[in-house]
């Protein structure tokens, strides 16, 4: 067990104190008690004792431009002097509308506050649309906190639940082809992660993919692909990778600029049920959905990860993993997202942390385009050399 009060001034004694094991978010913990952000610029981020590491974090993949963007901020502010929050609509997230209508191809959207909400709005979308009750799912996919997609025996979810959703192992045609064939008639969408994170951030097959898009079409059941976490790998929208379009689309992540968003996709006639102008709409609120400084900073933060960004943040991603299997360190991933896969994440969280590098409490590495090729290679290193002091343990 490292011992990491070194990293640590008395803000933790005062934490724990007031919030069970002293912090809000469970991915953020790693034992026994972790460092405290205090600021972030660029690459790196500093923590409450002044010690600076490069962030590979990334707010789990949301910062994709790192930190303090200062496009990202100003757009922000200004948005901000004129009203951070209003009870009418603004330009602003109809502007994000058109941007990610014209980014995806998908045509209509609708906005929330974080990908957890965007994945429980869009299977009411879906639920809406077909007037069915089950969800199919996968195993070990993480798609939020909502009840119907976490672990089932999972604390303070309620039995009732299992059943309207079927959980099935990803990459299992039999099981998604039986589980269909029998339950379709009742069933208003597969939903899939196309890289899960928690499952270990191996991409799904495209025989898999394509056979998925082909079965839902011949049961007429949606499918509803969480992009999350996974649109910033590829332009469009990671599904554009597989060659399959879905019918409803989630996202979040880096669409808010580094502030709290969230939103879902789909075509007129399956969000129609969204329209306040419609008999018995589907009724979502939202205190702060679509506000003027989370769309200003989104906004922005995407149109400066146009394209080119995209491909070239991919393939510096792609050349890290190269080096790092090379090295002999097992990792998966694609693009700009990667997760080394280790028995003892705990000792690696902390080796790396000491040799300079932030990184998922799983093991997931993100970068950012605020990333210098030094920087990467400063990365590389620290992963080699952390995984080599586990070995000798």
């Amino acid at each position: 067990m490292p011992t990491s009060t070194k990293h640590l001034p008395d803000i933790f004694d005062r934490a724990k104190r007031v919030m069970p094991g002293g912090n809000t978010r469970s991915t953020v913990f790693v034992p026994p008690h972790p460092p405290y952000a205090a600021e972030g610029s660029g690459a790196l981020v500093t923590d409450e004792t002044g010690r600076s590491v490069i962030d590979c974090n990334n707010n789990y993949t949301s910062l994709i431009h790192g930190h303090a963007k200062e496009e990202v901020l100003d757009a922000a502010l200004d948005a901000a002097k004129k009203g951070t929050a209003f009870g009418l609509p603004t330009r602003y997230e109809v502007e994000m509308a058109e941007c990610l209508a014209e980014r995806t191809g998908i045509q209509q959207w609708r906005f929330c506050n974080s990908g957890t909400e965007a994945v429980l709005m869009m299977l009411r979308a879906a639920r809406a649309h077909t007037g069915r009750d089950i969800i199919i799912r996968f195993e070990g996919s993480y798609h939020g906190t909502g009840d119907e997609v976490v672990d089932q025996k999972s604390l303070g979810v309620p039995a009732s639940t299992r059943q309207s959703v079927v959980v099935l192992p990803q990459n299992d045609l039999r099981a998604l082809s039986d589980a269909l064939q029998n339950h379709s008639h009742r069933t208003a969408a597969v939903l899939i992660d196309l890289m899960p994170n928690r499952a270990g951030l191996q991409p799904a097959t495209q025989e898999f993919v394509q056979e998925l898009r082909a079965l839902t079409r011949q049961y007429d059941v949606l499918l509803a692909v969480d992009e999350v976490i996974s649109l910033r790998l590829s332009w469009g929208g990671f599904h554009k990778h597989y060659g399959v379009e879905p019918d409803l689309i989630s996202v979040g992540k880096i669409i808010g600029g580094g502030f709290p968003a969230g939103a879902i996709g789909g075509s007129p006639d399956i969000l129609k049920t969204f329209s306040p102008t419609t008999t018995g709409n589907v009724m979502w609120g939202g205190t702060f959905t679509a506000n003027p400084v989370t769309m200003a900073a989104g906004l922005t933060a995407l149109r400066l990860y146009d394209e080119e960004a995209v491909l070239d943040l991919n393939i510096r991603g792609d050349r890290l993993r190269s080096q790092l299997k090379s090295a002999g360190i097992p990792v998966n991933g694609f693009g700009s997202l990667m997760r080394i896969v280790t028995p003892d994440i705990e000792s690696l969280w902390w080796n790396l942390y000491d040799k300079g590098v932030l990184a998922g409490s799983n093991g997931l590495l993100a970068l950012s385009t605020a990333m210098t090729d030094d920087h990467i290679q400063q990365v590389a290193e620290a992963v080699i050399s952390s995984t080599a002091d586990l070995s000798v343990k």
